[in-house]
């Protein structure tokens, strides 16, 4: 493919060139290709028919994903989440050692993969919130909980500049990846002053279902705002946001 130049950009079809326009710009390529029902039955492509099947479960994976956190992950995402996403996934398939080649599946691959994966890869978590905490997980009882230690918001939290004020929020997902169904729970501090004073420490907690036999994935995001004669306003559409799983947790 080709990145398409100049000042007017195409969209559609000349002939057998297609032009469009993706997460890396306008874009340019020639149509055509191998037949479907070709690939869908012809032996010699018996591995392309596999290596599809997987893909199409992680990007359905990552679906669902992505959908019972949409509550948090509308404030924290960039434009390239849904491939990176589905990259790890992908390769969380892979190390599904019990099922043949082309039904391998999330159940039964390495989902602990997916923790510190980062829904906003223009501001890390890790680099955007530097309080220490620890995060725990009680099937039995079902409660996900994260013990955030007391804190200096001004020290240990990179705020953008124009930033007066921050919240911290815990999200947890029981993800049924066969019947892609799935539970989400979140919890908040609400939203806080940014300001250079110790803040206590602080337990953010949320109950799912009590012996879930599903996987459950833990995230925790940062948002920051700005006052304005009483309001807080989403600072800068949210480009500075912060969320990352922090725990993921598989059935035994």
């Amino acid at each position: 493919m080709a990145k398409q130049a100049g000042i007017i950009k195409l969209k559609g079809t000349i002939g057998d060139i297609a032009f469009y326009k993706s997460g890396d710009g306008h874009m340019a390529r020639f149509k055509g290709g191998i037949d479907k029902k070709r690939i869908a039955t012809d032996p010699a492509f018996q591995r392309t028919r596999e290596n599809g099947a997987e893909f199409g479960r992680a990007g359905k994976g990552g679906k669902l994903l992505r959908s019972s956190m949409q509550l948090l992950l509308q404030q924290a995402k960039d434009a390239k989440v849904v491939s990176r996403l589905t990259t790890v996934l992908l390769a969380i398939i892979k190390t599904d050692t019990l099922s043949a080649r082309g039904a391998r599946n999330l159940t039964k691959g390495e989902l602990g993969l997916l923790n510190g994966f980062d829904f906003n890869a223009n501001s890390p978590l890790s680099t955007t919130l530097s309080a220490p905490y620890s995060v725990g997980y009680d099937r039995a009882t079902g409660v996900v909980g994260l013990e955030l230690e007391g804190y200096n918001p001004q020290v240990q939290i990179a705020a953008p500049t124009g930033a007066t004020h921050y919240k911290l929020s815990c999200g947890a997902s029981e993800l049924d990846f066969e019947e892609q169904t799935s539970l989400f729970k979140s919890v908040t501090t609400g939203i806080l002053p940014y300001q250079n004073t110790e803040v206590a420490a602080t337990t953010l907690e949320v109950t799912l279902t009590a012996g879930s036999t599903l996987q459950v994935v833990h995230a925790l995001s940062i948002e920051f705002y700005q006052e304005v004669n009483g309001t807080m306003y989403p600072l800068q559409n949210g480009a500075f946001n912060a969320m990352a799983v922090v725990q993921v947790a598989q059935p035994a």
